[in-house]
């Protein structure tokens, strides 16, 4: 089996870190992926994919990007359920195994 997964897109947000009960760094990115395609209306749709990073990961995330830096992400899906008001929420994102920081937004107004 494979579940391997490889993106390249912009941060959303600043990243900010976290600590978990366990004393674990975390933190939770959402990456602006522009489809290679246009929709019926002839515009590219953007996909928002919520990314979880852990530990040194997440610590130099948060340290060296901002909102706007292009990132690529290789990781893993990972499904989950969740209960909210009595109500089944499912939710599928990806845990980065590595993270590779690309141009930062300051580099591209420079251009």
């Amino acid at each position: 089996m494979l579940n391997q997964v490889v993106l390249v897109g912009r941060l959303v947000r600043d990243p900010e870190l976290n600590t978990t009960d366990s004393k674990k760094s975390v933190t939770t990115v959402t990456l602006a992926i522009p489809r290679s395609f246009k929709n019926a209306n002839g515009e590219y749709d953007t996909d928002f994919i919520d990314c979880i990073l852990w530990e040194n990961t997440a610590k130099a995330t948060a340290e060296y990007c901002h909102q706007g830096d292009i990132v690529g992400i290789k990781g893993r899906l990972q499904s989950r359920v969740y209960e909210k008001e009595k109500e089944k929420k499912y939710v599928v994102e990806i845990i980065a195994e590595k993270i590779t920081f690309l141009t930062s937004k300051k580099e591209d107004e420079k251009e």
